[in-house]
């Protein structure tokens, strides 16, 4: 008996592989890996390239073309990159079924890393064949898969700076070159200034030591002080909730009468005399201002 074809489940994802600034995980899916009628596919050409990707699901469809009374299997799955067997696989047993139905499948994985996913494939074992195919993989891109990526991200460890170390070996010395003639008293100065090289480096190197010991107690101090400040919040927050409950007792409920107000002016004719005396006013600031108007072309 042919099996219940379930009901094709649609995902809506981002096409976009490119980090956001963002470091929550965010999904997507690939094209059809089966595409051109393939068999056989390399998923090294289906994924994207973003470290951190793992697949949680598998969605397939395709249909079988064969006779009722032939018998016949179609086996689809990914192998397994880091050993033997298959991440996945999926038998769609046809025998004793007439073809050219369409059947849709979901297959939910628990969100297996890139690096184990090996070649992915359609064998038909029997007699018949599947047409068109479509498998299409929904992944995840978790950011912090490198905990470097922000500081933000679990494990994350803050850089110290780079010191490059100089090979005093390598350096020019004049005193041992043959073709330097140095007198006495030049030789004295060099080696003097030899000994005052050699003290300011031991100067520095305790310098440097001293700013790696700052720079860790700094960091250590930095997370008490989170410590200290968190629960600090926390004490601040209960006494707020304790006080807010001790105010709300007191308030009671009541009700203000009140209702509607209704217009108490009443116009007896219903009919708003003109102003005079504003239309009087009015006229006379108009020719005040035609006035100053022709003064200024009369100049």
């Amino acid at each position: 008996m042919l099996k219940k074809l379930l009901p094709l489940v649609v995902w809506v994802f981002s096409a976009s592989y490119c980090y956001s600034d963002s470091i929550t995980p965010y999904y997507g899916s690939t094209g059809n890996a089966a595409a051109d009628a393939a068999m056989r596919w390399s998923m090294g050409n289906v994924l994207p390239e973003p470290p951190g990707l793992d697949i949680n699901g598998v969605f397939y469809s395709y249909t079988p073309e064969k006779k009722a009374e032939d018998d016949m299997k179609v086996h689809i799955g990914n192998e397994n990159a880091a050993g033997t067997g298959n991440i996945w696989k999926e038998t769609d047993d046809w025998s004793g079924n007439p073809g050219g139905v369409e059947i849709r499948k979901v297959i939910g994985l628990p969100n297996v890393p890139r690096d184990l996913w090996g070649d992915g494939f359609i064998e038909v074992e029997g007699t018949g064949t599947v047409n068109n195919a479509t498998v299409v993989y929904s992944y995840r891109v978790d950011p912090c898969y490198n905990p470097q990526f922000d500081p933000n991200c679990p494990n994350y460890v803050e850089p110290l700076p780079v010191i490059f170390e100089v090979n005093l070996d390598d350096l020019y010395d004049v005193t041992k070159d043959e073709n330097v003639n140095l007198t006495e008293e030049e030789t004295v100065l060099i080696e003097k200034n030899e000994k005052t090289k050699s003290e300011k480096e031991e100067e520095d190197k305790k310098k440097e030591e001293e700013l790696k010991r700052k720079y860790r107690l700094e960091k250590a101090m930095s997370a008490v002080d989170a410590s200290a400040l968190f629960a600090e919040n926390q004490r601040i927050e209960q006494m707020n909730n304790v006080m807010q409950i001790a105010v709300n007792s007191q308030y009671i409920s009541a009700t203000i009468p009140g209702g509607d107000y209704k217009e108490s002016v009443i116009l007896v004719d219903k009919k708003i005399n003109d102003n005079k005396k504003a239309l009087r006013n009015n006229l006379a600031q108009q020719l005040l201002h035609e006035e100053l108007v022709g003064m200024q072309y009369s100049n």
